[in-house]
């Protein structure tokens, strides 16, 4: 264990123990929860399958928190022996990767060691954990939170992300200095709770220094500053909020186009979202322009989720089923991208021709996202600002167009039904997800059906169609679950790469799974192939590469 981990567990442990012998008849709560997955690999030279020399391959952490009054600590200990496969590899080893203490008293807050935090929309600043995706930029430092009147939040904070696991944290070698403030005016003015009007502003300003300069062509700037200004209104049914942020120059090397190589433009984005909402039925509308607004507290080649400032976040719905959510989802372009998304929501009232007896709902959904329209110039051997863009010019040049609809009814006390469809325009060589690298066109039909026995009794039939005249061609997927409550599932599911021009290719990947519930206690296994894709959340994505064998998680809280 690292000596600054030693420090940090020994106060935690220290401060326990006073803070308890002050107090024997309340002595705290401690909480925590534990996650392990195990996974065993086999030969399967069919699929490609992955089959490291260790065969066997294991994630797991356990989070501790203690909480007496105002006070917290905690810790989390991790596991990756050895990571599982499609896994960040830059996870190993065993030891302590978060710890923090934090108090609270008279409208003042203080944290110190890791801590998640986001400012508005994450734009500007999003320290957080994804664990299936294998990220975990927490900041490693000090961040002080005053209330000074109700309805003023200011938060200030400096500190290093974390980087990677190596028997232990490892963080990077930038340092973030981050401000923020809110203004709820309702809060400040409205101390009856009468106006009918709500109003929230708020601004940011971060800033990053770095000293990881691995070039001698370029005078690279060491300290880099980013502002934001954000609100939030609403009136009755109606809402609107909207954000701009702007970087300042940041160089970042790009050996895939030279035209993004060490260019030292200005980044900016402009996120805004107005929605209407009343019984049965909403409407929410989003647009997003953003250009060259990726940043790291670092100037060196990276993994492409490591040590990221800022959140770029995909306009696009979060798919489920999986036909759509991991053949073709959807990563945020880092380049930039003019975005906008529409959805509809409208349940179709009971006891009618359409809704029948219980009620219809229908969800509508569409997505796009487009290249900015750039002005190439040349000034690469001299301002190397590389390109000049408008806010929201769009080009002809598609990233994706995503059109999907959703039915949901229930057809009597026993049987409930959703039916899906999807018709997806995916720009593969912009995303590059595929490997396809060129325009796919597919559109995906669901059937979702559920069927309750009795009281603990239930079966549920899922089907899905995908038709594509491009990359791998059509898929099908089926899948029939069987829950008797309160403990225990099982569940069998195959897809099918029906289309595929190479014959040898069309194969059956089936999987068998099982679960265990009590509680807060979940085990759960499946044995059978899973096929190569993209496992994706929030627009950040990571390749799961194909695999044959057994698989065994565990999690538990207390």
């Amino acid at each position: 264990m690292k000596l600054r981990n030693k420090i940090l567990f020994s106060l935690i442990f220290f401060l326990i123990v006073q803070v308890n012998g002050q107090d024997l008849k309340s002595p705290g709560v401690i909480s925590g929860n534990i996650q392990t997955i195990g996974q065993y690999y086999q030969e399967d030279t069919i699929i490609n399958a992955a089959l490291p020399e260790h065969l066997y391959g294991f994630n797991g952490f356990a989070n501790v928190n203690y909480q007496k009054g105002d006070f917290r600590a905690g810790i989390r200990y991790e596991s990756y022996l050895n990571t599982l496969e499609g896994y960040p590899t830059s996870f190993s080893g065993t030891g302590i990767g978060y710890r923090y203490l934090s108090w609270n008293s008279d409208n003042v807050g203080v944290t110190i060691g890791n801590f998640y935090d986001q400012f508005g929309s994450g734009m500007i600043f999003r320290a957080y954990e994804e664990r299936q995706l294998g990220i975990d930029n927490s900041l490693d430092g000090i961040r002080l939170t005053y209330e000074p009147v109700n309805g003023v939040y200011l938060k200030g904070m400096v500190g290093k992300q974390r980087h990677i696991f190596m028997d232990g944290l490892v963080n990077g070698n930038g340092i973030i200095r981050a401000f923020d403030s809110e203004l709820n005016l309702n809060e400040l003015l409205d101390s009856s709770n009468s106006w009918k009007f709500k109003a929230t502003i708020g601004g940011s300003f971060v800033s990053k220094f770095n000293t990881d300069n691995n070039t001698n062509f370029f005078d690279l700037p060491k300290n880099v500053g980013a502002s934001s200004v954000r609100v939030n209104l609403r009136y009755n049914k109606i809402r609107f909020s909207g954000e701009y942020v702007h970087k300042i120059n940041d160089p970042y090397p790009d050996n895939q186009d030279s035209r993004f190589n060490y260019i030292y433009k200005n980044g900016e984005g402009i996120l805004l979202n107005l929605g209407y909402s009343t019984k049965g039925f909403a409407v929410d509308f989003s647009a997003k322009h953003m250009d060259n607004m990726l940043w790291r507290s670092t100037n060196v080649n990276v993994g492409p989720t490591d040590l990221l400032i800022g959140y770029l976040p995909a306009l696009t719905k979060q798919h489920t089923y999986n036909l759509a959510a991991t053949l073709y989802p959807y990563a945020t372009n880092f380049y930039g991208e003019i975005a906008y998304q529409l959805d509809v929501l409208y349940k179709i009232p009971k006891k009618t021709t359409l809704g029948g007896r219980y009620g219809t709902s229908v969800a509508i959904n569409f997505a796009t996202a487009y290249v900015p329209e750039r002005n190439f110039i040349d000034d690469m051997e001299t301002t190397r600002n590389s390109y000049t863009t408008s806010f929201f010019a769009r080009s002809d040049s598609i990233l994706l167009q995503d059109f999907n609809v959703e039915i949901k009814r229930k057809i009597n006390k026993k049987l409930k039904l959703s039916l899906n469809y999807f018709n997806f325009i995916f720009n593969d060589d912009a995303v590059k997800v595929a490997n396809y690298y060129k325009i796919i066109n597919a559109q995906i039909a669901v059937m979702d059906l559920t069927y309750k026995i009795n009281r603990h009794h239930s079966l549920r039939f899922e089907t899905q169609a995908m038709w594509t005249d491009e990359d791998k061609g059509d898929w099908l997927f089926g899948q029939i679950e069987y829950t008797f409550s309160p403990h225990w599932y099982i569940a069998v599911l195959d897809q099918y790469n029906s289309g595929n021009d190479d014959l040898k290719k069309r194969v059956h990947y089936g999987l068998i799974s099982a679960g265990y519930i009590n509680g807060s206690h979940r085990f759960s296994f499946q044995y059978g192939k899973q096929r190569a894709g993209v496992f994706c959340v929030g627009g950040v994505c990571r390749a799961v590469p194909a695999s044959n064998g057994l698989t065994f998680s565990f999690t538990s809280s207390f």
